[in-house]
């Protein structure tokens, strides 16, 4: 897959995607390298690997070009030994809400403690409803990148300054 990516990302206020889940995997990923808003990344879903490469967001955050590969379990196992330092644990639930899916991220590890939903959607006006659980929106945040919080975890934001 490779194009536009289109998502909003939210905290979450309570632990109800448990139980709207329809789906749920482990995901461990870690970044071969992430800087000027770019990152390659290597991740590992379940027994499948993926190599993803993102370039800058726009200046509201919402949308940035993606390019995704899937890769063999034994590539993804072997490139995450070239990763930076800081690995992100966490398991994703995905949850339907009207025509969209939430993917709802439950962080693990340095990041444990944080809860995040996002949608994707086809254009950055787009409409959709939002589940109860959704709380405040962080896109645009950069705090909240995956990439951000392997190098600066969310246990340490009470002391880090960004």
């Amino acid at each position: 897959m490779s194009g536009l990516e289109i998502e909003r990302k939210f905290l979450v206020k309570n632990d109800d995607y448990k139980r709207q889940a329809y789906s749920s995997s482990r995901i461990c990923q870690g970044y071969i390298c992430s800087g000027h808003g770019r990152t390659v990344r290597v991740r590992i879903r379940g027994d499948r690997g993926y190599l993803t490469i993102k370039g800058p967001s726009n200046v509201d955050g919402i949308s940035r070009y993606e390019f995704e590969k899937e890769i063999t379990l034994e590539e993804a196992e072997e490139l995450m030994k070239l990763c930076e330092p800081g690995l992100i644990d966490k398991t994703r639930y995905l949850v339907k809400s009207g025509n969209h899916t939430f993917e709802v991220d439950e962080f693990y590890g340095d990041n444990e403690g944080l809860v995040m939903a996002e949608v994707e959607l086809q254009s950055e006006d787009e409409p959709f409803e939002k589940p109860d659980f959704i709380g405040q929106e962080v896109t645009g945040d950069r705090r909240y990148y995956n990439g951000h919080l392997a190098r600066k975890p969310f246990k340490l934001w009470g002391i880090a300054h960004f």
